[in-house]
């Protein structure tokens, strides 16, 4: 008898089950925060507890089971070095479910599944770190120009940008050709006799 061996079974045989389970996994590991339905993200939540209580106890032992699950040295690396340590004043509610709505076609509620600790890039600061290089790296620069007559000149970027690019002469516009009906090869084809006559 099957006492107390409800689980969530996501209409797979056991193996493609677990195979499923550790998938999600791995993705919250790299990513932190992923879409899916709300029945796979109830089914891989356990393990993803299971994950990040490892990783809180950061032993050989602990290292060793995570690699079990996860399967990869960087992910475990990723998982004992930087996720570990953001949960460490904290003994449970790692993951969060995140509703919404249905999704279109076969009407499976959708759900962003994540940590409840997620690092934020700071995207600003990379923004303006590549703004600062690409213009020092304009004001560096110099551009070689080559004449009509064949005779290279050294000149900024700036002067480059101010001089006026050669016109090009725009193609005169086509006359559009009158759509053919689509009816009319078929009607040639099936022609009744009393037509043709």
């Amino acid at each position: 008898m099957r006492h107390a061996k409800k689980r969530l079974q996501l209409g797979r045989f056991t193996s493609w089950h677990d195979a499923t389970i550790k998938s999600l996994a791995k993705n919250v590991v790299i990513c932190q925060s992923i879409k899916t339905t709300l029945h796979r993200a109830k089914a891989s939540r356990q393990l993803i507890e299971k994950l990040v209580t490892l990783a809180k106890a950061n032993t050989l032992f602990a290292r060793r089971q995570a690699q079990k699950i996860l399967g990869e040295h960087k992910l475990v690396n990723i998982l004992f070095n930087e996720i570990g340590p953001r949960f460490a004043k904290r003994n449970s509610g790692f993951t969060r479910i995140i509703s919404l709505g249905m999704r279109r076609g076969d009407n499976a509620e959708m759900v962003i599944f994540e940590l409840t600790e997620i690092k934020k890039k700071e995207i600003k600061k990379i923004k303006q770190d590549k703004t600062q290089r690409l213009a020092a790296s304009d004001d560096k620069r110099a551009a070689s120009v080559v004449d009509v007559e064949g005779q290279a000149e050294e000149k900024t970027i700036e002067e480059v940008k101010l001089t006026p690019a050669p016109a090009i002469k725009e193609r005169p516009a086509k006359g559009k050709k009158p759509q053919t009906k689509f009816l009319g090869g078929i009607r040639s084809i099936f022609k009744k006799k009393s037509d043709s006559l």
